[in-house]
């Protein structure tokens, strides 16, 4: 069965998608099954998956949301490039959340959804929107863990604790296995005091829950999506990739010791 794993910050720029991305990449390298999921109408991962013009799209993960006629297989594509699956997204998205709004049970509308995809796949794992929404609810409901992507910078530590509130109040309430499985610093200059403070600063308030790695700033971060490749294949020897290697091998890592325990 698959391990879902939300991306989530509700600040913008702090590298989700690059990480639900490259994450994605590095676990089917090393031969796990993955789908990757586009919960973002900015529809940066399926742009990132070599689509150029989303919007051409017919079924995307907003007809799976909305219409109950559609199935999880009806909106799966294939990254062959990158070896992974992946459900996209367009600016329909956007309008989910007001067609939701009234439906019961609206947020385990995709957990519902994704259970005939939970044997096919080793691991799943949704690119979240920029703010604490109905879709961010929906995949905080249907995921076993929430890794979040945290920018060096003093601002990116603002709404933490706003995240970390939504959820605990996901797991009182909704979903009693959600987990947090790491913070995750990115876009580290590691030349810059400001960004080795702040780093500092978040590993002493939020101690082992940080990976014990930061993923460094670098212009092949922007580069790669433009070619539809992950870091991995862009550059393959980065410093870059080799984090999101390390990022896959503690998710995979922290996985055992929880069926261990």
């Amino acid at each position: 069965m698959a391990r879902i794993i939300s991306i989530s910050n509700q600040k913008g720029g702090v590298g989700k998608t690059t990480t639900a991305v490259n994450l994605g990449a590095a676990l089917a390298e090393v031969g796990q099954r993955v789908l990757l999921i586009d919960l973002d109408a900015q529809a940066h991962l399926t742009m990132n998956m070599g689509v150029k013009t989303p919007d051409d799209i017919h079924l995307t993960i907003y007809n799976l949301l909305v219409d109950p006629e559609t199935s999880v297989n009806d909106v799966i594509q294939v990254s062959e490039s990158m070896g992974v699956h992946f459900i996209p997204a367009n600016i329909e998205l956007a309008g989910a959340e007001g067609q939701l709004f009234t439906e019961i049970g609206r947020e385990g509308i995709l957990k519902e959804k994704l259970l005939p995809a939970k044997r096919r796949y080793d691991f799943i794992i949704i690119d979240c929107p920029p703010s604490l929404s109905l879709l961010t609810l929906n995949a905080f409901v249907a995921s076993d863990e929430v890794i979040i992507p945290l920018q060096c910078e003093y601002f990116g530590m603002k709404g933490m604790q706003q995240l970390l509130n939504t959820i605990n109040r996901v797991r009182a309430k909704l979903n009693p296995q959600l987990r947090v499985d790491g913070i995750l610093p990115t876009i580290f200059k590691g030349r810059t005091l400001h960004s080795q403070e702040v780093l500092a600063l978040v590993r002493e308030h939020f101690g082992d829950t940080v990976y014990p790695f930061a993923i460094k700033d670098s212009i092949r971060f922007a580069e790669s999506p433009l070619a539809g490749a992950s870091i991995l294949q862009y550059a393959s020897a980065s410093d870059g990739a080799n984090a999101y290697r390390a990022l896959a091998k503690s998710v995979i890592g922290n996985g055992k010791e929880k069926q261990e325990s």
